[in-house]
């Protein structure tokens, strides 16, 4: 995944590129760059490294210009190098492009294009479009972006300039997101919406196979026969002070804290007299849902382990066969498919590559597909029969918090409200569920008021080399989300494993020097986790446990414990994730590590 940005209006274009840039590092930060149309040529300014290391170059430079496009980088095809990074142009430097994607077939196209003398002076498989655009360009764009789709396999998204037309600049997307933005006098594409909220809110989403062309007067857009085609445009409501740190630190520290917001914006409007009622948000009749036999919660990463916890309430409340499977794997497999199977896609941007595949294979299968994302219009959310929003606002840091709990909360809304039409529980009982999932997220920000408390133990164990994470029942998606935001910010070896598996295997890690975070609250596998503590003890581990207020047991059977209010057993991942996510974001801190923007992640895979 990489960050591309383009401008044209009558602003100073540098200024719009390099603000894009900051607001989509966390896509790709191993290297940037900038094109600029400055009237005569386009110039063309790259560095490895963040995209402060090419805002020192380009403040020396200064160039000027109305009309360009910018790239930050995730490598795939060539080393992290300034040759490889983007912008790329033909060898003239007439045509100029950023791409996000991967070229399946760009290696015949490099050798065809040898053969008849072009010349490559990086490894891309994007300098390969810029050579082939300049070969097949006759004095019609449209007509060359028509001809290089038909010959491009893979995945792309490109913005492309054309030394020769300082009015326009062109789009193409298949595989790849690409938002455009309409403004007044001016018009802006980028990879995600951060990039474009300073300068309006008004945006189109593409297609596959769609090409358009931006000037300030307005943007056009063709189908990928070149028939021009009327695009649905979309108001974002994200507030621009939702993608600014305002005051934090870190984006994942804002994130983690706004978390009791996300889980009161994402239940808003959607409980009505003490019931759950999303009827006027889903398309799904009451006939629709009893005829569902099966109940598939597909995803990747932290939308994975979110689709676990959903998984054990919609075998709890539902009584629906729940299925849940990681997107790369599920596309592959021979699931049974049908009909009468409601397919649920969680993805917190709506475009992560895998999960794409798996709901078009869902769909070719006749399943009723339902998208739980982040991004109203995103791919997933225009391709789904249904879509259930999570009002948590843009997502900035790469490691997802404020994310994970806005789709918990969404799919404890679904499946509650599945339940009540199917007749699975009763209605005494989804009083009291709601009367207690709308005091979750006070109880999510007392949590958050403890914060130094973690910090403190954050400082003990914060160059410790292995950690070991168990949990049983809901506790258990819960260890591995925790696990896996160490992992990811800290760089420390973290396992996570259901802790009735411990003696099949993972208790032979445990020894002294190997902390084990235990999620331990008062629910009806209590006693049976207790017991796995004390087996970790008596291996002379030190045990972190996250559990209720009060918990005197587990305060003297553990070396330290993370209180959380109690709650229901339903609700307890709800708080007690944020003990761990907050235990991730201290430990990495004290290791000087770069939280918002860990090394070889990106925000969202889009692609495979």
């Amino acid at each position: 995944m990489c960050g591309i940005v383009g401008y044209i209006g009558y602003r100073n274009v540098c200024d719009v590129l390099l603000d894009g840039l900051k607001r989509l590092e966390y896509r790709g930060y191993d290297s940037a760059g900038i094109a600029i149309n400055d009237g005569n040529e386009i110039e063309i300014i790259k560095e490895v490294g963040k995209v402060s290391d090419l805002e020192r170059i380009v403040a020396n430079v200064a160039p000027k210009g109305n009309q360009g496009i910018g790239h930050t980088r995730w490598a795939t095809h060539g080393g992290v190098t300034t040759v490889n990074a983007h912008p790329h142009s033909d060898e003239y430097k007439r045509f100029v492009l950023a791409h996000n994607g991967i070229i399946e077939n760009y290696h015949e196209l490099k050798e065809a294009l040898a053969a008849e003398g072009f010349t490559f002076i990086s490894q891309t498989d994007t300098e390969v479009i810029a050579h082939l655009l300049s070969k097949i360009y006759e004095g019609d764009m449209l007509k060359a972006l028509t001809s290089l789709q038909d010959q491009l396999r893979g995945s792309y998204a490109l913005a492309i300039m054309d030394r020769e037309d300082k009015n326009h600049i062109y789009c193409m997307r298949k595989g790849s997101p690409l938002v455009l933005g309409i403004g007044e006098g001016e018009s802006l594409c980028a990879s995600d919406i951060p990039a474009i909220l300073p300068y309006t809110r008004k945006v189109m989403y593409m297609d596959d196979g769609e090409i358009a062309q931006l000037s300030s007067q307005g943007i056009k857009v063709w189908d990928a026969k070149g028939t021009p085609i009327q695009k649905k445009s979309f108001f974002i409501d994200w507030d621009l002070s939702m993608a600014e740190r305002g005051g934090y630190p870190h984006f994942m520290l804002k994130e983690i804290h706004e978390q009791g917001g996300v889980c009161r914006s994402t239940l808003k409007g959607r409980i009505s007299g003490g019931s759950v009622d999303l009827s006027g948000e889903l398309s799904m009749d009451e006939h629709t849902m009893i005829s569902f036999r099966a109940v598939h919660l597909i995803a990747c990463g932290t939308s994975y382990y979110a689709s676990l916890i959903a998984e054990r309430i919609f075998e709890r409340w539902t009584d629906l066969d729940v299925k849940v499977d990681i997107a790369s794997e599920y596309r592959y497999r021979d699931s049974k498919i049908t009909p009468d199977t409601l397919v649920v896609f969680v993805s917190q941007s709506g475009e992560t590559a895998d999960t794409l595949a798996a709901q078009r294979k869902a769909r070719a299968c006749g399943a009723y597909c339902l998208a739980v994302t982040n991004v109203q219009g995103s791919t997933l959310a225009r391709c789904c029969d249904d879509v259930l929003l999570l009002k948590a606002g843009p997502e900035i840091g790469v490691a997802a918090t404020k994310t994970f709990m806005g789709q918990i909360t969404a799919l404890y809304l679904l499946a509650m409200y599945i339940a009540k039409v199917r007749g699975t529980f009763p209605i005494e009982q989804e009083s009291e569920l709601i009367d207690e999932l709308l005091q979750i997220p006070y109880k999510i920000e007392t949590v958050l008021e403890r914060e130094h408390l973690i910090e403190e133990l954050a400082s003990k164990f914060a160059f410790s080399q292995n950690f070991l994470y168990l949990g049983r029942g809901i506790s258990f998606p819960v260890a591995l989300e925790g696990a896996l935001k160490l992992k990811e910010i800290s760089y420390i070896h973290a396992e996570a494993y259901a802790a009735g598996e411990m003696k099949h295997g993972p208790i032979a890690l445990i020894d002294p020097n190997v902390p084990v975070v235990v999620v331990a609250p008062k629910d009806s596998l209590y006693e049976k986790t207790l017991s796995n503590i004390q087996e970790a003890k008596a291996r002379h581990a030190p045990i972190i446990a996250v559990g209720f207020d009060g918990d005197e047991r587990l305060a003297s059977d553990a070396d330290h414990v993370l209180c959380v209010p109690p709650t229901l057993e339903e609700f307890s991942p709800f708080v007690t994730v944020v003990p761990l996510q907050l235990f991730a974001y201290h430990v990495a801190k004290k290791r000087g590590c770069e939280i918002d923007k860990p090394r070889n992640l990106a925000k969202s895979v889009t692609v495979e």
